[in-house]
């Protein structure tokens, strides 16, 4: 808890930036959520009416979607702008605070760590960051939105088939859960291995001169070897891992559209369910998917994300071995 206080820390100096970023994510999933709905109303009662009807129906109606949308695609800008600039000036603060840590810490420190790993602190270990501190929010946030708003309307057109597709979701994200335990573990292995690697190139070229005076190469491709083959094994089983989520959440949205067929077929022979309402229905799942893929997407890129995050805050957690006193004079 402690660790995710400290990352919410640095929106503080871009909060209106933040907020302003949630609104227009409200803006896009709430226009999302609203096209079914016109589109239903559409199939279930203009177009059934005569040509004058429609004529003056889709006169005011096309302008005011046309309206809708360029609103979108201004708050679509925004999103991908100024989102992704604000990650980036965090991120930057963040290197700036981790470098300046660097410059507190006593000798004692660099006795005891290697400077390829600092260097893969400062540099890898952040790279993610970014993107975390940009799309993680806005990804959740929209998919809340989509995800809460399309069910409940989707309850609204009819509760059995709602409730249905909420049971196989419920077991979907407990799915996601289980195997999220998993691909944090090999996230972390994987920050420490570039960290390893890291380590044994910045050795091996900083004492360059000795080793070939010493004709030591073949014991520093040795080294390295060892270093990236490590490498390579924690990837592999970090790519499992993914595999297995990635599949069995996609296995789970396959389950959902068999869930509305058998489901719907059901309702709709017992004549509880219209066709118009079932195909109204169709359209809210597809909302109601997609954001479970964004959320999907979201997992890696929180796990890489905050396996950086919580090795920038092992360093910043460093209390150097000499300090001022604290009436010390320059």
């Amino acid at each position: 808890m402690q660790t995710f206080k400290y990352f919410v820390s640095f929106y503080k100096p871009y909060k209106g930036m933040f907020f302003l970023d949630l609104f227009c994510a409200a803006v896009i999933s709430a226009v999302d959520i609203a096209f079914p709905l016109i589109f239903g109303w559409c199939t279930g009662t203009l177009f059934l009416e005569g040509p004058d009807a429609i004529y003056h129906g889709l006169t005011w109606l096309i302008p005011a979607m046309l309206v809708m949308y360029v609103v979108k695609a201004a708050c679509r800008y925004y999103v991908t702008c100024q989102g992704h600039i604000m990650g980036a000036k965090m991120e930057t603060d963040m290197r700036r605070d981790l470098f300046e840590q660097l410059q507190r810490l006593s000798f004692g420190f660099y006795d005891r760590t290697n400077t390829g790993t600092l260097t893969s602190r400062i540099v890898s270990d952040l790279f993610d960051i970014s993107e975390l501190a940009h799309h993680g929010p806005e990804n959740l946030f929209i998919s809340l939105i989509k995800i809460l708003g399309s069910f409940a309307v989707m309850l609204c057109i009819n509760w059995q088939l709602g409730l249905c597709l909420g049971a196989v979701t419920l077991v979907m994200l407990w799915f996601s859960a289980v195997q999220n335990k998993r691909m944090e573990a090999t996230f972390a292995d994987n920050r420490k291995k570039v960290a390893g690697i890291n380590a044994s190139v910045v050795d091996s070229l900083e004492g360059i001169r000795v080793v070939q005076s010493f004709a030591n190469e073949p014991l520093e491709l040795q080294k390295f070897g060892k270093a990236n083959e490590n490498y390579l094994r924690s990837k592999e089983a970090n790519y499992r891992a993914m595999g297995a989520y990635y599949t069995g959440n996609h296995f789970f949205q396959g389950l959902l559209y068999v869930t509305i067929v058998l489901a719907g077929g059901l309702l709709a022979a017992r004549g509880e369910i219209s066709i118009g309402e079932l195909a109204t229905f169709v359209l809210y799942v597809n909302v109601f998917v997609s954001p479970l893929e964004i959320l999907i997407e979201l997992t890696e890129m929180f796990q890489k994300g905050f396996s950086g995050f919580r090795r920038f805050e092992e360093i910043m957690k460093e209390v150097p071995d000499i300090q001022d006193a604290p009436d010390a004079r320059e």
